[in-house]
């Protein structure tokens, strides 16, 4: 087996065991990142020389009997994190040069165990989008095909290049970011699982903002057990952070060995749409038949304002977009173009620096927020994202956890939707309740659909409870017994 074929456990294993070395497996990973990064343009930044040192660090303690829980895996950070001394661009132009003189909280933590990080990937820009086709650097391409059709898929998005990367085996595992889907949605499209925690789990500092009170940091990797081993090592409390939770973070990997028998599973009739594929809902209905058989009791419930989340979601996330990014302004830091007056030089400036999505969820973030409208839009999708809540409290009276589909569809073509961006919104309809609640939920890669392209299956848990996330999911991974490979990957 290729060093770039193992998994994060596996790998950790064999560094301990000194059946290779942490130099051995971070330079076979950028050897795969040299061959393949041309065609899928999953990273924006490769840092090789930084990542051959600190692999060497990593040896260096491992031959000690030192080293944390991550020491030599190389990963993958999506360019959203704030990295010390390493260009961070949010995939925009109009931070197309930034080098932060500060590390995020999460890589900081991730640094610290002993990881060694390969580059930043590539995303929607701002982590405006779900098919990494906005980012300013150009699209992401998702490594998996279509049955004899050699058109380019989409990775979904916004952390479609950490995702890509995992899948093609770039890097053992990557960070991604989700704020409606953006961690779980590309993992469903490339064939690997991602988990959105808790909001509040991990920390938000050094993240670059889009809508803060749904972003949260989250681990993307082939298996619910790497996921668990990387959350473990980017969680924990952090006082830089408000939204923080002062919360011990357990032994995320010990639960995905935990039975589920007694356990109730949620299945909520909303989620059974009129628009869902026949090859989604059999999938569906597979997970149920594997919990079942698990010793799990499957329960009908309720979350009656799943038709408003969307709407709620797009009135709030790019209500608070549009006040993140106005300090994107020219004057402080990032791009600036030249105008006559301070005026012209924001206008110049954001008009050169934002993509066309970007702006659009300005405009629309402005709008709703702004005198006369305010009451009429943003204050009511305030008051419907409680009754979202409120609807999934009351489903945990009688269950343990949620099962759905991750994603309407399998991952779709370049181009395909482009021109429409409700259709592009409606990607995200099965994701963005749980992130409206702040519920910790993960995509588990579960299947096929008849073009050969990868489908996953999403478990949503009560807050902080993603032990029971893991262990449900842990449970379908295994039933499901997933092991198709994408057709671009290292050693392919």
């Amino acid at each position: 087996m290729s060093l770039t074929d193992l998994t994060l456990a596996r790998a950790r294993e064999g560094l301990r065991k000194k059946e290779f070395s942490a130099r051995e497996l971070t330079e076979a990973h950028l050897a795969a990142i040299e061959a393949l990064n041309p065609q899928l343009n999953a990273f924006v930044t490769v840092t090789h020389e930084l990542a051959g040192a600190a692999a060497d660090d990593a040896d260096r303690a491992l031959a000690r009997g030192e080293g944390g829980a991550l020491a030599g895996i190389p990963l993958a950070i999506k360019d959203l994190f704030c990295t010390e001394g390493v260009r961070t661009t949010a995939a925009s132009r109009i931070l197309e040069n930034f080098v932060p003189p500060y590390e995020s909280t999460v890589t900081a933590k991730l640094k610290a165990s002993g990881a060694v990080f390969l580059g930043k990937t590539n995303l929607d820009e701002f982590a405006m989008g779900s098919s990494n086709m906005t980012s300013a650097f150009g699209a992401v391409t998702n490594p998996w095909q279509r049955g004899g059709d050699p058109a380019a898929l989409v990775p979904g998005g916004s952390s479609g290049g950490s995702a890509a990367s995992v899948a093609a085996r770039l890097a053992l595992a990557a960070t991604g970011t989700d704020t409606g889907g953006s961690i779980r949605q590309p993992a469903a499209f490339c064939g690997i699982a991602g988990i959105k925690p808790t909001y509040g789990r991990c920390s938000r500092y050094g993240i670059i903002a889009f809508a803060s009170s749904l972003d949260q940091a989250g681990p993307m990797a082939r298996t619910v057990e790497d996921c668990a081993i990387l959350l473990g090592a980017m969680a924990g409390f952090d006082p830089k952070d408000s939204t923080s939770a002062d919360r011990p973070v357990p032994d995320f990997a010990a639960a995905c060995g935990r039975g589920i028998s007694g356990l109730r599973i949620g299945v909520p009739l909303e989620y059974a749409a009129p628009g869902v594929s026949g090859e989604i809902a059999a999938l569906w209905e597979r997970g149920r038949a594997w919990l079942r058989a698990a010793g799990a009791e499957l329960v009908e419930i309720s979350l009656p304002h799943t038709k408003q989340a969307l709407p709620t979601y797009y009135i709030v996330a790019p209500a608070e977009a549009s006040s993140n990014l106005a300090r994107y302004d020219g004057v402080r830091f990032g791009r600036r173009e030249e105008g006559g007056d301070l005026t012209e030089l924001y206008e110049a400036t954001r008009a050169a620096g934002f993509g066309d999505e970007v702006k659009r969820r300005i405009l629309i973030g402005t709008y709703v927020l702004s005198a006369g409208y305010y009451d009429a839009y943003y204050l009511r999708a305030q008051k419907i994202r409680t009754l979202i809540l409120r609807d999934f409290q009351r489903a945990f009276e009688t269950c343990d956890a949620i099962l759905t589909p991750t994603a309407p569809t399998a991952a779709f073509a370049q181009g395909e939707k482009m021109d429409d961006p409700v259709t592009m919104y409606l990607n995200d309809i099965y994701t963005v309740p749980a992130s409206l609640a702040g519920l910790p939920a993960i995509s588990v890669p579960a299947g096929l659909d008849p073009e050969g392209l990868p489908l996953g299956l999403q478990v949503i848990g009560r807050p902080f409870d993603e032990e029971t996330v893991f262990a449900v999911a842990d449970k379908i991974e295994k039933a499901a017994g997933f092991s198709a490979l994408p057709a671009l990957r290292a050693g392919a």
